[in-house]
């Protein structure tokens, strides 16, 4: 039998028969539109037609071509591009790029630049380096679409004027007082009318505003004043769509060759930055959007830049013009509802549609409306909040020279110059240290601000230098990074001095920067998440057994965590809070090294006693019970780490309270679970939350307490003499107070337990009610019984918190508000019981941008 037979001849010809009792396979999936899709592309077409003629408009290229590239973008890149809910079409940041290409090249030129332009995307795609765009400091690029926005702004304003836009920023500013002495009237009325109604229509007040506001207002304001011209017989310049049989396409590129690769490196850099950003951004506005997050993946970048250059090739071989992602459009489509790419091709359709039936409509709008639209899109690229930012971040100079260069040498010169100030505002961070040295009550403090480099060795050299011989020492070293000749110079130093019979204290602001021996650090390389996992750098214990512990059980999980708490995704330098502190807010997380955990008690003289009162010997054999055992050894460690590098950042907060006393805003009754860390899941401080914490978050009805009375008096003393302003009952998921209630059995011995948790059973008495009735999670069921428990057990504590007297007058009064919170301790999530979406709903918390 030869070799090309099949072994069964007969296989080609088997029948693929469904299974018994099942329904046969239907026919090919039919395309489905969801409804929300198709009222979210209605309402991008709505703004992306005005748009698109008016930024083809603005670049000087036929007015066609921005409806090409609408529709390409919409359609191609929609289509193929890894950020489903973005929609590409001509952008306003490409505008200054576009316009002084086709003054140099022509427009036939530019179309096979935007095409070659497409073919590097490709490439870069196919290398998979998008993520390495993202690398660009946030202040070039916000500089970048900064100058491409002033840029824009004053070429359009001659136009609104009645005037010719000239080639140049500098050129339009000497030719605008000469403009503005001679205006034409219809001009200039027709573009007041529009900026007014483009201001004006999202302000409309009341039910009607509402309404109305459901149209965009970019298309409101065009059409206004396109009625307005009509009705009032305004002669002016008007759209001009030509023949499509004379449309120019794109031919083979002429010019000199640094020019035309210059060109196409220009085109693709402000195209692929433009739309990974946007990716990026589409996808924060997505998991903002509730019900959202699970039914659109996050953004593929890579596919994102494959998409954006198939559909530049397209575009600039059918003449159109470059294609980015635009943020205008693709924040409207996801406000608008949309769930999948769909909505984005079929605005590219109806973009087609318009394109053949809608010409005559389109021949109708004003120049100067068109104009006045795209001016008032370059003045909001100006953005406050991105000045605000980078004035924040100290990075406003690398704005405003990138601004400025974008504005009078072009987008490639300004990205190119705000670069280089970047790099030389880091090398200048990175080479600018302090050192400073003090003496009080006869220790001596050095403090080293800044990087320690190799640059500042000669410098930290002379200030050690005079501390005296023999001297107590403390080196604070405020900062995240310390080369190796630095290192080696401070623990020379360190040797010598406390050979000499002196003592030094290293401490450190942030991860990694403490010095110690090799023989002091017990092998220890924690990583800095690991003090928060209870991990403190004890030998590998064994997992346990099936017989030790049931599967499921939260000590298998937290064996598991402990396993791989060295082999996280971060790395050894990482800091996850502010200032370099391991948790929100440093005083309530721990500050362990990044690196490495200092043994405890180390200090600069052998033998001497250190801060938590060992000696620096920590592997002698002891008893388990013993200060020095294992559970002592983990007290002391933490102290430890606390009074190195959490008290001095506290310090002067805590005498400040302690002056002053505490004033908490917030009662916080939760679990005594130690997985749920009240100050890390609130991001809170000393002084902000006056905490009760009991076995089940339980709030025991007035007069049932039977002589324990501690949860109602902390009620009292919060309420009434703290005057806090909120109380909030916190459950959390595995609560073993509720999984004990769910088994718990009548009768037997009642122990204290059993007596505390008779308080929770009215919690258990609701759970018979009616499913639609009882509280749950907002988006999907709860996960069983032991949850559902936990929900209604927060509920049920707010009832029994405003029988108390204490409460129920200040709730009266107006000045305390109650808060039901579920912590899923496994998802790291808050919920919190909402006021608005019906009786015991817990929405999820969702992250903001607290940096905009």
């Amino acid at each position: 039998m030869s070799a090309c037979v099949p072994a069964r001849a007969d296989s080609a010809r088997t029948e693929h028969v469904h299974p018994p009792h099942s329904p046969p396979p239907g026919g090919p999936r039919r395309f489905r539109v969801a409804g929300a899709d198709l009222s979210a592309s209605i309402a991008v077409f709505l703004i992306a037609l005005p748009l698109s003629l008016g930024i083809a408009l603005a670049t000087g290229a036929p007015l066609q071509a921005g409806l090409v590239a609408a529709a390409v973008g919409g359609i191609v890149a929609g289509w193929l591009g890894g950020c489903p809910l973005q929609v590409s079409g001509p952008a306003a940041g490409l505008t200054v790029v576009t316009a002084d290409l086709i003054v140099r090249y022509g427009w036939r030129t530019t179309c096979a630049i935007t095409v070659l332009a497409g073919l590097a995307q490709l490439g870069l795609g196919c290398l998979r380096v998008a993520r390495s765009a993202l690398a660009v400091s946030p202040a070039i690029v916000h500089g970048m679409l900064a100058g491409i926005g002033v840029t824009i702004a004053v070429a359009q304003l001659h136009i609104v004027l009645g005037g010719t836009p000239q080639s140049s920023v500098p050129d339009n500013l000497r030719a605008l007082p000469a403009q503005l002495a001679s205006p034409r009237p219809a001009d200039l009325a027709v573009s007041v009318l529009t900026l007014s109604l483009l201001l004006l229509w999202p302000r409309v007040p009341g039910r009607a505003g509402r309404l109305l506001g459901k149209l965009p207002a970019a298309l409101i304001a065009v059409a206004g004043a396109t009625v307005v011209a009509a009705l009032a017989g305004l002669r002016l310049p008007k759209v001009d769509l030509p023949s499509w049989s004379s449309h120019a396409l794109a031919t083979l590129p002429e010019g000199p060759v640094l020019g035309l690769v210059a060109a196409v490196l220009t085109t693709t850099l402000v195209c692929s930055v433009q739309s990974l950003l946007g990716a990026v951004a589409v996808d924060k506005l997505a998991a903002a959007r509730p019900g959202l997050t699970g039914r659109v993946k996050r953004s593929d970048l890579d596919r994102e830049l494959l998409g954006q250059g198939a559909a530049n090739i397209v575009s600039g071989s059918l003449g159109g013009l470059p294609i980015a992602g635009v943020a205008v459009r693709s924040s409207a489509n996801v406000a608008a509802g949309a769930v999948s790419r769909n909505s984005t091709m079929l605005h590219g359709v109806l973009v087609v549609i318009a394109t053949l039936l809608m010409v005559p409509a389109l021949e109708l709008i004003p120049l100067a409306a068109l104009a006045s639209l795209v001016m008032a899109v370059g003045l909001k690229m100006v953005s406050l909040n991105h000045i605000r930012t980078v004035t924040r971040h100290r990075e406003v100079l690398v704005y405003a020279v990138t601004t400025c260069g974008v504005v009078f040498f072009g987008v490639l010169e300004g990205v190119a110059l705000g670069i280089a100030v970047a790099v030389g505002v880091a090398l200048h961070r990175l080479t600018r240290t302090r050192i400073t040295h003090d003496e009080t009550e006869g220790v001596h403090h050095v403090h080293v601000r800044g990087q320690l480099t190799f640059l500042a060795v000669p410098r930290l050299s002379r200030v050690l230098h005079h501390v005296p011989q023999g001297a107590d020492a403390v080196v604070e070293l405020d900062g995240s990074f310390m080369d190796h000749a630095a290192y080696e110079t401070l623990q020379d130093w360190q040797r010598t001095h406390t050979a000499q019979g002196g003592s030094v204290d290293i401490t450190g602001r942030r991860p990694g920067t403490r010095i110690s021996e090799p023989a002091d650090l017990d092998g220890c390389r924690c990583r800095p998440w690991t003090p928060w996992r209870n991990h403190q750098c004890e030998p590998p214990r064994p997992a346990p057994t099936q017989s030790a512990s049931p599967p499921g059980t939260d000590r298998q999980e937290a064996a598991g965590e402990n396993a791989d708490a060295a082999t996280g995704p971060s790395g050894p330098n990482d800091s996850t809070g502010p200032d370099g502190l391991n948790g929100p807010n440093g005083p309530n997380g721990s500050a362990g090294s990044a690196g490495r955990h200092d043994a405890p008690g180390t200090s600069g003289k052998t033998g001497k006693t250190g801060g938590n009162g060992t000696t620096g010997k920590l592997d002698a054999p002891s008893r388990p019970n013993s200060p020095n055992g294992p559970s002592g050894r983990e007290l002391a460690r933490g102290i430890s780490a606390f009074q190195r590098n959490t008290a001095p950042l506290v310090r002067g907060e805590l005498a400040r309270l302690a002056r002053e006393g505490q004033q908490p805003s917030q009662l916080f009754l939760t679990c005594a679970d130690s997985r749920v860390v009240t100050s890390m899941i609130t991001s809170s401080g000393p002084g902000d939350l006056f905490v009760v914490r009991n076995v089940g978050n339980l709030v025991p009805l007035p007069g049932e307490e039977s002589g324990d009375d501690s949860v109602a008096a902390a009620i009292e003393y919060a309420v009434d003499i703290l005057k806090v302003r909120s109380i909030t009952v916190c459950g959390h998921s595995g609560c073993g107070a509720m999984q004990a209630l769910l088994s718990a059995e009548p009768g037997g011995a009642q122990t204290p337990l059993k007596r505390w948790l008779r308080h929770g059973l009215p919690s258990l008495e609701r759970m018979p009610e009616d499913e639609t009735s009882r509280p749950r999670l907002a988006g999907r069921r709860s996960a069983d019984a032991a949850e559902q428990l936990c929900l209604a057990n927060v509920v049920q504590q707010l009832e029994h918190l405003r029988a108390h007297d204490a409460v129920s007058r200040a709730l009266g009064a107006g000045d305390l508000e109650l808060h039901g919170m579920y912590f899923h301790v496994g998802e790291a999530q808050a919920y919190l019981l909402s006021e608005d979406a019906g009786d015991g709903v817990f929405e999820l918390v969702l992250e903001t941008d607290l940096t905009a």
